[in-house]
């Protein structure tokens, strides 16, 4: 059956001949044979991810308007199945600041039950783009494009973590529209807690410090229990996970559906095109920097398919939309793992630490989690390949075009103006340099998105 279902395969050193065949990598990894070395190096590594993940998935949780356990839940479940069943040898899935924006934005419109319900219709767009064999297309998008939509997410999301990193009160509700948030945020700078900021601040600062000492350290996880500690011992008055969620409960949920019913599905259905062009976007990239730090290569398709599998599967548990994480799958490469079997063990970890130590979630502050998204952000805009981009005129009008309609109108405006505008200037001549599948991966990409 396997043979029937995947076709005859040549396998070449870095893949590339069976690149686009619908065989998972692990078949391919337990096939070329694994041993005790191999698994040693996978748990290892996934012991080193599991330590960056944790303290990101809550976050990336709660700055999208869920509770923590959510992004928990992403990681565990969807992180296992992106690796068990994806086109990548180190892939991690998980949660990505990339979405913040667009899961807030979907949850806050439509609930809860809208958004597991967008999740879930993302996973069968991005289950049937597989299939369907676009992902050659999807990497095809201008790099221009990318960098652009990238830089206006963080942004957006930068401003969204102002609140809790300045421990401001609000008088209502914190608007939805950046230019309507940031005048909000500036009225309410009278209510600022110092001490919210000292330790949004330091837990930045000390993530930055940790990483250029002891690059190898789990920089993140480091400066979000020292910030902890730091409140707890000296009894500072701030919000933390424990006041405002409660304890984060010990285990996974039942399976369940979404609501389907009520014309629920037609009003998520652009959430869930946005969910799915920004997934596969996110996925092929993430898996292309992993093939420049490997010189492997990864199977788009294959890679698509396993990403609408994750995303089924997540939202049935109560998590929030998956795609491969950049940060973390270059921190895989790095930890030294050899195959997506190091992947599912860090789903593992996660789901141990959700199992019998989630109460010791409660102690960490908000401000804290803020502090670190902040240093996402930072990262998430590629200084460098921006400063490339203005030197060129037309790659510097689709950046802009893309960037600003990110910030004032949404994501899916953002990206489809940028390519409809590099698609006029192509037809008049102007070619753009640097389409998303062929730029190579650089440090600031490796890095970016968490």
């Amino acid at each position: 059956m396997l043979s029937r279902w995947t076709g005859s395969v040549t396998r070449m050193p870095d893949g590339s001949a069976s690149a686009h065949r619908y065989r998972p990598k692990l078949a391919t990894t337990l096939l070329e044979g694994y041993g005790w070395a191999k698994f040693r190096a996978d748990a290892i590594a996934a012991l080193t991810v599991a330590v960056v993940a944790l303290p990101l998935s809550m976050a990336i949780a709660i700055a999208s308007g869920v509770s923590p356990e959510r992004g928990l839940y992403t990681a565990i479940i969807g992180g296992f199945l992106v690796s068990a069943l994806g086109g990548s040898r180190y892939q991690i899935g998980g949660p990505a600041g990339a979405f913040i924006v667009l899961v807030a934005a979907t949850g806050a419109k439509y609930g809860l039950e809208g958004l597991l319900l967008a999740v879930l219709m993302s996973g069968a767009l991005l289950t049937l783009v597989g299939a369907l064999r676009l992902g050659l297309l999807i990497g095809k998008m201008p790099h221009a494009v990318t960098i652009g939509f990238t830089c206006g997410i963080a942004v957006t999301i930068f401003a969204s973590q102002l609140k809790d990193l300045a421990g401001l009160t609000l008088a209502g509700p914190e608007p939805g529209p950046l230019v309507e948030k940031l005048g909000t945020l500036w009225q309410a700078i009278p209510s600022m807690n110092l001490a919210a900021l000292f330790v949004g601040v330091g837990t930045a600062a000390a993530i930055v410090a940790i990483r250029a000492w002891r690059p190898a350290w789990p920089a993140m996880l480091l400066a979000v229990v020292a910030a902890s500690a730091f409140v707890t011992l000296f009894h500072f008055h701030l919000d933390t996970i424990g006041s405002r969620f409660g304890t984060l409960p010990s285990g996974l949920p039942h399976p369940r559906l979404p609501r389907l019913g009520g014309g629920l599905w037609l009003a998520v259905l652009p959430s869930a095109l946005s969910f799915t062009l920004l997934g596969a976007i996110e996925s092929l990239l993430s898996a292309k920097v992993a093939d420049g730090m490997t010189g492997r290569k990864h199977r788009s398709n294959m890679e698509l398919v396993a990403q609408g599998i994750a995303n089924l599967a997540s939202a049935c548990f109560g998590g929030i939309s998956v795609t491969g994480t950049i940060a973390r799958t270059a921190t895989n490469v790095r930890a030294g793992a050899c195959s997506p079997i190091s992947g599912m063990m860090h789903a593992g970890f996660l789901l141990l630490f959700l199992l019998f130590l989630a109460p010791m979630a409660g102690y960490v502050p908000l401000a804290s989690l803020a502090g670190l998204l902040a240093v996402v952000c930072w990262n998430m805009i590629e200084k460098k390949e921006v400063r490339h981009l203005l030197t060129r005129w037309p790659e510097t009008s689709v950046f802009a075009c893309t960037l600003l309609l990110t910030l004032l109108r949404d994501l899916t405006t953002g990206v489809l103006a940028g390519c409809l505008f590099a698609a006029v200037l192509h037809l008049t001549g102007r070619k753009l340099a640097n389409e998303t599948s062929a730029a190579p991966p650089t440090a600031g990409k490796a890095d970016r998105a968490g």
